[in-house]
């Protein structure tokens, strides 16, 4: 590069409409690991990092959009911070990314780009990206003939295999150095769109070779029959998976907390730094961590759906079940994100073109069963439900019971949602539904599987941080004035029975009323308060698995529906209403929901505790 250019710092900006492997290739650019995923609409936040081999120019990745003339909330998004950034003197490229495989609807959006590019005087490059496809299947494209057509240079790279990697990057050295610009032009949004159709006949793959594949799998999964059976089968398999796959890995990282607790705790030199190393590390913190595995499975599988192309389908088949919940198809993406979290989740909504439904999927989101409720329902279910299994091991009682209570959520967010649309006096006209099908991919697992680790290092430092203040906390208020001699007298246990009979109707004591208001800040704190409780009264001798200390406690199974039916319903996290009042734009709406689904919860986990109860729970 050259000596101006390392010295200015610039700006690269990449664009291109959704699913064509922009974000992809942005991770390839940069050296970052940013969120990938095969479904319309994923991307939903500007990314930035470093351009590889070009330190002084950070590269910037816009949300998909399909023309500059946008329709959803994220399309606005990308649109207008495009238009921000040819103003500003500090971009150096624009990089345009096409799908070759579907070349007219990129066509139309790089038209686009290029003709606004070249009123602002900005260079623009266009990669033709997944030429990797086309020369799979043996055929070429003329790449030169394209780039003089367009008026702008076009290269074939490969998001996934890194094909042309290395011409990118001495184009987009050329253009810092001496910038070439397209031509400025003022041919209309209608001209342009046949300009496209002519180009993609012009150079496009010819035949239906690359659509014949997905036809064939299309005719399955989109069945009338076969398609509903093999989406609930899939469902079932996501969440038998949490338990079948993560069970070695939790009982690795238990009994390797129980071994460095064991060396660790004789350590400490005076009993009061051993009793808090002992309650509120390994307890609290370790009775936490044990449960970190199944995050990483569960965001690993649900990314080899989205990375495979079977999301948008699922998009599809949910669409008309959804509609009845006052719904669309387009709601099912941020609901399944909202598995993984609320947050990503509720920004994933911004690409639904309704308002009203918008609003209706926000409604439902913090309902479903997110990655912080797993280690409550994994404790609960450990504790209650036996590690059996039927059907020469296909069905096991844990994975399905596990399948029922995210069932549950997934069914009480509907609820709400079909409550409101009937009940609402707002009326609007909706646009139609339309979601584009994504050919299927093979998902690449070593970006999935940075993708999951990633998730559980954000999972544990972002509830780390509360959890380590809560136990520390909960540990002093246990500990102390009779340094753990007595838990019921300790200055918890005081706060314990003032809260006990808010919870006593449930069943629960004041340990587990404590272990629920705690949870308020974050859900995952539940697992970590009891771990802190139980510590105290007897670590010594259970130091980390939490299971056999509640097994061994009175709680009951009515009192573990009890507290599975309140965690799944009620709205127990600070940052998930803090970024529901920022997308939704109203405070209101955020404090009259955490009201209502919390008072709910209540509820019915009470009606769950009876009627268990009368069943002979």
């Amino acid at each position: 590069m050259s000596d101006s250019a390392t010295q200015t710092p610039h700006k690269a900006l990449l664009i291109g409409s959704p699913n064509c492997g922009k974000t992809l290739l942005f991770n390839r650019l940069t050296g970052l690991q940013h969120r990938v995923a095969n479904f319309p609409g994923i991307t939903v936040e500007i990314a930035s990092g470093k351009l590889s081999g070009h330190p002084g120019v950070t590269l910037y990745d816009y949300p998909g959009t399909y023309s500059l003339q946008a329709i959803s909330g994220e399309e606005r998004v990308a649109v207008e911070q495009f238009e921000l950034a040819l103003k500003d003197p500090e971009l150096g490229v624009v990089l345009c990314v096409m799908d070759v495989t579907r070349l007219e609807k990129s066509l139309y959006f790089a038209l686009q780009v290029i003709r606004e590019c070249g009123r602002a005087g900005k260079p623009v490059l266009v990669l033709a990206n997944m030429i990797d496809v086309l020369e799979n299947h043996k055929i070429a494209m003329d790449l030169e003939a394209l780039s003089r057509d367009l008026g702008a240079t076009v290269l074939g790279v490969s998001a996934r295999t890194g094909r042309g990697l290395e011409s990118l990057d001495a184009a987009i050295e050329e253009q810092l150095a001496a910038p070439v610009c397209p031509s400025d032009n003022q041919e209309p949004d209608l001209l342009l769109r046949g300009n496209a159709h002519q180009l993609a006949r012009n150079y496009g793959p010819k035949g239906d070779v690359l659509l014949r594949t997905q036809n064939r799998l299309d005719a399955f999964f989109l069945h009338t029959g076969f398609g509903g059976i093999a989406f609930f089968a899939i469902m079932y398999l996501l969440f038998q998976s949490i338990f079948t796959w993560s069970t070695p890995a939790m009982d690795a990282v238990e009994q390797g907390l129980v071994w460095i607790s064991d060396r660790v705790v004789p350590l400490m030199g005076t009993p009061l730094l051993k009793d808090f190393t002992a309650d509120a590390l390994f307890s609290g913190l370790g009775a936490f961590l044990v449960f970190v595995p199944q995050i990483f499975v569960l965001t690993f599988v649900i990314g080899l759906l989205e990375d495979s192309g079977y999301m948008a389908r699922a998009a599809l088949i949910c669409h008309r079940p959804l509609r009845f919940f006052g719904l669309t198809g387009k709601s099912f993406i941020p609901m399944l994100s909202g598995v993984a979290c609320a947050i990503p989740g509720i920004y994933a909504a911004r690409s639904i073109d309704s308002p009203r439904r918008r609003f209706l999927t926000y409604m439902a989101i913090p309902l479903m069963p997110c990655s912080a409720r797993l280690p409550v329902y994994t404790l609960l279910i450990a504790a209650f439900i036996p590690r059996t299994t039927a059907l020469g091991g296909l069905v096991g009682y844990q994975g399905l019971a596990m399948f029922l209570v995210y069932f549950f959520g997934m069914f009480c967010g509907l609820l709400v949602t079909a409550m409101v649309s009937r009940f609402s006096k707002v009326r609007e006209s909706d646009l139609p539904f339309v979601l584009e099908m994504p050919a299927y991919r093979v998902p690449a697992l070593v970006p999935l599987l940075r993708k999951s680790w990633r998730r559980c290092q954000h999972f544990v430092t972002k509830a780390g941080g509360i959890i380590i203040t809560v136990t520390f906390i909960i540990w002093v208020l246990g500990y102390f004035p009779n340094y753990g001699a007595d838990l019921g007298a300790s200055w918890l246990g005081q706060i314990g029975r003032f809260v006990e009979p808010v919870f006593a109707p449930l069943g629960l004591d004041w340990r587990y009323g404590v272990a629920v208001m705690s949870s308020f800040l974050a859900r995952e704190v539940f697992v970590g308060t009891l771990g802190v409780i139980f510590g105290i009264e007897g670590a010594e001798e259970n130091m980390v698995p939490l299971v056999a200390q509640i097994q061994g406690s009175d709680l009951g199974l009515a009192s573990g529906v009890s507290l599975l039916v309140f965690f799944a319903v009620a709205l127990m996290c600070v940052s998930t209403l803090a970024v529901l009042s920022k997308e939704a734009g109203s405070n209101r709406l955020a404090i009259r929901m955490f009201l209502a689904y919390s008072g709910g919860a209540y509820i019915m986990a009470l009606l769950s505790f009876q009627l268990v109860s009368f069943l002979g729970g």
